[in-house]
């Protein structure tokens, strides 16, 4: 049976029974309720019909193939003078679809159109002759933009981890998460006692280092000045010696006692720092001082650092120390308090060297989270690093932090959450676009493909603006894109061109 041929047993199937379902409809609609009788009879009736229908479906006589007539039936010849004689019974299978319900009846004539339809289309070739199936999309103007999708942490523009190195109890807490604190202000007190302890014991280490320095300067002072005196009077002995022995009234040996003497007394003199022409003592006595000095400063630092202050204004937004803990021993090396300027959010996103390139100084972003229950907020790139570091994971990429600043107060985003900052590259508007699938690479260059009188066009394009799904097109062989044209959106390097094509629906 020919394609055609089964459509129209489907059809007339399909319209009968519409007509007859209608048909009883409108009469029940205008006449009295049935009784169970009546009701029975027209069910019989229907499944005659039905009986019928499935008879003439199942023995339609086969075509003459490409020709559309029937071919006669071969009869076995009786035997001569003898007639044909018709049995009156149906086959077997006839006999046993009688007996089905209406509705089984219904589903194997659907079933079997449709195999005689998919036989039909075998027999002629399948689609052969009917071109390579393609969908297509009216070629559109559109407007595109292609962005940057990003993931980070929000936190304050300003932050910082309050800490103590001292090894003393907390003995006093002024804040907890949540308050507003000023630069300066008390967060925490710690025990005193034995920083004040020494801070008096540094005290009076400088308070010895000085007071050594005095006796020594006085020590010095006079042991230079008799140093000075006996250098002076070796000096005359040793000049009067001198011409004593010019006139042979001394030996030389007194002379060079005298000479000895005189550089003793020098000696001495030059041992002496001397300081505005005063001995003082000498240079390790004041080092002493300035060390005394040093660790006073030190124990004086450490006793203010008692009052734990913080150094920004801000928002305590973590306590990890409670009183009773030494404030150098908080668990888990955490900080004691942790303080972020919360009046100003940003983003600190890493982005791959890949991408790191699109990314500029003053871009906009549109920044979405969670917490904003589908509301965004502006945000602005305010820094690029320098340099770069690794991704980490195993990963040979490198990425490079950059700091996207939130603009505008919205109370719902908050510091330390996770944000999806996107930033707008570049965009287009009324411009041809096109589905990523709609383009294929062959070589070097990049195509579209559209049905031209059944038959396909390929034409080379390079892209302009590329989102995640549709790119820009610009025809590079001068072909003049239009409006309308069906677009072929599975395209590939088998739809070579005039290669003939079959639009499937929709």
């Amino acid at each position: 049976m020919s394609s055609e041929r089964m459509t129209e047993k489907m059809d007339a199937l399909d319209g009968a029974e519409g007509e007859r379902l209608g048909a009883a409809r409108e009469e029940e609609a205008q006449s009295p309720a049935p009784n169970a009788c009546e009701i029975d009879r027209r069910r019989n009736e229907e499944s005659e019909e039905i009986d019928r229908q499935m008879e003439a479906l199942m023995f339609v006589e086969p075509s003459e193939e490409g020709t559309g007539r029937k071919k006669k039936k071969k009869r076995k010849k009786s035997p001569a003078g003898e007639k044909e004689k018709p049995t009156g019974k149906k086959p077997a299978f006839i006999q046993r679809v009688r007996g089905w319900s209406r509705k089984r009846k219904i589903l194997t004539a659907v079933c079997l159109l449709a195999v005689m339809v998919f036989l039909g289309l075998k027999a002629s070739g399948g689609n052969k002759d009917m071109g390579i199936p393609v969908t297509v999309i009216p070629l559109s103007k559109q407007s595109i933009q292609e962005k940057l999708s990003l993931n980070g942490p929000v936190t304050g523009t300003d932050s910082v981890d309050v800490v103590s190195n001292l090894h003393a109890e907390i003995k006093e807490m002024h804040v907890k998460e949540g308050d507003q604190v000023e630069k300066g202000q008390i967060l925490a007190v710690l025990d005193r006692t034995d920083l004040e302890r020494a801070v008096q014991i540094a005290q009076n280490a400088y308070d010895l280092a000085v007071n050594n320095k005095k006796e020594k300067d006085k020590e010095a002072a006079l042991g230079y000045e008799k140093a000075v005196q006996d250098f002076q009077k070796a000096s005359m002995d040793h000049n009067r010696n001198s011409l004593l022995f010019a006139n042979g009234d001394i030996s030389q040996m007194d002379l060079e006692a005298s000479a000895n003497a005189l550089n003793d007394a020098k000696r001495q003199m030059e041992g002496y720092t001397v300081v505005n022409g005063r001995g003082v003592a000498d240079k390790s006595y004041e080092l002493q001082i300035q060390n005394a000095a040093f660790e006073l400063e030190k124990k004086k630092e450490e006793l203010e650092n008692a009052q734990i202050k913080s150094s920004i204004d801000g928002t305590v937004v973590r306590v990890n120390s409670k009183v009773g803990q030494f404030a150098d021993k908080v668990e888990d090396d955490k900080p004691m308090f942790s303080i972020e300027n919360l009046e100003e959010l940003e983003l600190e996103i890493k982005v791959s060297e890949f991408s790191i390139g699109k990314v500029k100084v003053g871009q906009t972003a549109v920044i979405s989270a969670d917490i904003l229950d589908g509301e965004t907020v502006n945000g602005e790139v305010v820094k690029i690093s320098p340099t770069g570091e690794e991704k980490g994971g195993g990963s040979t990429e490198r990425v490079i932090p950059i700091t996207i600043r939130v603009q505008g107060g919205n109370t719902k985003l908050i510091a330390g959450i996770t944000a999806k900052a996107e930033l707008l590259i570049q965009e287009a508007e009324d411009t041809f676009v096109v589905p990523s699938s709609a383009l294929f690479d062959e070589g070097d260059a990049t195509y579209i493909a559209i049905v031209q009188d059944m038959q396909v066009k390929r034409i080379p394009v390079k892209l302009g603006v590329e989102s995640d799904i549709n790119a820009e097109v610009i025809p590079t062989d001068g072909t003049v894109l239009e409006e309308g044209m069906q677009l072929i959106t599975n395209a590939g390097p088998q739809l070579t061109d005039g290669a003939a094509v079959m639009v499937m629906p929709k």
